[in-house]
């Protein structure tokens, strides 16, 4: 159903005088609607008046757009285009060639992830909130509150660029081959014994080393770092309706967190919008294959760890990431118990730091309890993840199986003091 909400003269000049801006991704991006991230905006073809729809995420080239000089391109010489300039509220958009300061194919990426029509007040907007295949988007009123214009963007997991972010210390084109040395920044979250964990390149703090961080994962094969056998203590992975959630214990001094660090957050945003780490992106295959999700949060210390990546149109929300101090336990009460390793279903958690109708924010006294953790069903016990045979990953996330003898992955030679 379409939201209705009346836009007030303040909220349409906060839009109109909003700070033009792309956004922080690098290069070719899929953009993707807020309410379903396995969808993309789509040109039905190379040509002039060519409709712009939804469609399933392929990566190809007709979802490939590009934000240059205030304009989004797509095939290189065409642009989103406001047909005829109309302002009216359901206008239907387009591609057509791009002319220079045509004012139809203005577009600014807002901070809260709107594509606005600049200094007219409109936003691109899926019509009616469906995100079936062959829906096209109109220009709306803009609206903060309006999830049907909310829109992602990313990237294809088998077409990732060298690096996706500026100042970006690692790479996201991680190849397949496992290295202790990897700077791969591409993280995976499938299941207890299908994951990654942010952690630093060397020797060091969280906090000291949170733009750097590289991905070290329960699985050879996909470019990163892999977990030495032996640190993982306890892995709890749950799926609930609206995000993916793995929560454990360890010694990850082994995985190069100085011993005695209580550890930090890491999220995609961090203070200057390019994320902690600096270009690290998640994927995974339980809502769709190798889908990215564009909200995330993790804790890590020394012998802790948490992990929640969220969809859909609460997916800020549920993974927010200002209660930065408040670690684990509070931000996602889970299961942390060593000696187990189970996948299981739950349901929701209440959003961190929302009590009924208030808001906590943190370093307000008194500081409130965590919230209980959600009920959890249909668990399934396994065995604790071990680097095994090299794989090959595919370009969904999935594995296929060399036919070598099972090898052991060192730990980092570095040690904590």
């Amino acid at each position: 159903m379409r939201y209705s909400l009346a836009v007030t003269p303040a909220l349409s000049l906060l839009f109109t005088l909003a700070k033009a801006q792309t956004p922080a991704y690098l290069g070719a991006l899929l953009l993707e609607p807020g309410l379903n991230n396995g969808k993309c905006l789509t040109a039905a073809s190379n040509t002039d008046g060519a409709i712009v729809t939804i469609q399933a995420c392929a990566g190809t080239t007709a979802q490939q757009w590009t934000f240059t000089a205030g304009s989004v391109k797509i095939f290189g010489s065409k642009c989103l285009d406001v047909p005829s300039g109309s302002t009216t509220n359901g206008n239907k958009l387009q591609i057509w060639t791009c002319g220079a300061n045509n004012a139809n194919q203005q577009f600014y990426y807002t901070g809260d992830k709107h594509l606005s029509w600049t200094n007219h007040g409109k936003c691109l907007d899926l019509a009616g909130g469906s995100v079936a295949d062959g829906n096209r988007p109109q220009i709306w009123d803009c609206s903060s509150s309006n999830a049907n214009q909310i829109w992602n963007t990313g990237y294809s997991a088998n077409a990732l660029p060298d690096k996706t972010e500026n100042g970006q210390s690692g790479t996201n084109a991680c190849g397949t081959t496992s290295s202790q040395s990897s700077k791969c920044q591409t993280a995976w979250i499938n299941s207890a014994d299908d994951f990654c964990l942010w952690a630093p390149p060397s020797l060091g703090n969280i906090g000291d080393t949170e733009r750097d961080e590289v991905a070290w994962c329960t699985k050879s094969g996909r470019g990163t770092r892999t977990i030495p056998n032996g640190a993982l203590k306890g892995a709890h992975f749950v799926k609930t309706p609206d995000y993916v959630q793995i929560t454990g214990v360890g010694d990850f001094t082994k995985i190069n967190i100085r011993g005695g660090d209580s550890g930090g957050e890491l999220d995609p945003h961090g203070a200057d919008g390019n994320g902690n780490p600096v270009g690290g992106l998640v994927f995974g295959n339980t809502f769709g294959s190798a889908q990215q999700y564009h909200e995330w949060t993790s804790f890590i210390s020394d012998t802790e760890f948490c992990f929640r990546a969220c969809i859909g149109p609460n997916a800020a929300r549920n993974c927010q990431h200002i209660y930065d101090v408040m670690g684990c336990s509070w931000n996602m009460p889970a299961n942390y118990d060593a000696g187990n390793y189970e996948n299981c279903d739950a349901d929701d958690d209440l959003p961190m730091g929302v009590y009924g109708t208030s808001t906590w924010h943190q370093g307000v006294s008194p500081t409130p309890t965590a919230h209980p953790a959600a009920k959890s069903s249909n668990c399934v016990a396994i065995a604790s993840p071990t680097v095994g045979a090299p794989k090959r990953r595919r370009w969904d996330g999935g594995f296929e199986q060399y036919a070598r003898a099972p090898e052991v992955t060192p730990a980092p030679t570095s040690r904590p003091y």
